[in-house]
């Protein structure tokens, strides 16, 4: 329970400090640099049954309401939702190669969780946002620059991040998750009594 408290803390604080760089304007090349699609993924394959999705989705949502909060938005929109669907949908995928998790499966899987992020939340921001025409060029739109309005970066640099982030994370992940299973093994050597 401590490393999945400690996990969800640290990614609610580098959410909120990427959120605070990215509306000051100073680092728009963190915008979608997150560790979140990658804690949903190796979360739902190393955590326990009761942390799988909780971690992942308990992270979004605090650092969603302090981010909203501090922007002056709404603390709850109808376009959040979009992020939460498709960080369950790759919490599915982990979840279904979890009898298989090793970095030759989740590497694919994290980038096949970049496609579905991007394409979840963008098609979900086209149905929702009033400033995207509901035809074809609407959801390209939406697929490639976004609306100006809302940042400087199009869509696609966000997608280029998110692949970037989420491969980086879950290499991250990985090996710190081998690390501490070979650090328990040794350590239960040790403790084993010796037979003269």
């Amino acid at each position: 329970m401590i490393p999945a408290l400690i996990l969800l803390l640290a990614a609610v604080a580098y959410r909120i400090a990427a959120g605070l760089l990215i509306h000051s304007g100073t680092a728009l090349w963190v915008s979608n640099f997150a560790p979140m699609a990658a804690i949903a993924l190796c979360g739902a394959v190393y955590f326990p049954a009761r942390f799988k999705f909780s971690v992942p989705l308990g992270a979004l949502f605090i650092s969603d309401l302090v981010l909203n909060y501090i922007y002056g938005a709404p603390l709850l929109q109808a376009q959040m939702a979009g992020h939460y669907i498709a960080l369950v949908l790759i919490g599915l995928l982990g979840v279904a190669l979890q009898n298989r998790a090793s970095l030759k499966t989740l590497l694919p899987a994290s980038l096949f969780g970049s496609v579905i992020f991007y394409l979840v939340v963008n098609s979900f921001s086209w149905l929702s946002e009033p400033g995207y025409m509901k035809d074809f060029a609407g959801f390209i739109q939406a697929q490639t620059v976004g609306l100006s309005q809302y940042s400087s970066t199009p869509t696609w640099m966000f997608f280029r991040n998110s692949v970037l982030s989420d491969l980086f994370f879950t290499v991250l992940f990985v090996a710190c998750m081998n690390f501490g299973r070979q650090t328990s093994r040794a350590r239960a050597g040790a403790a084993l009594p010796r037979v003269a």
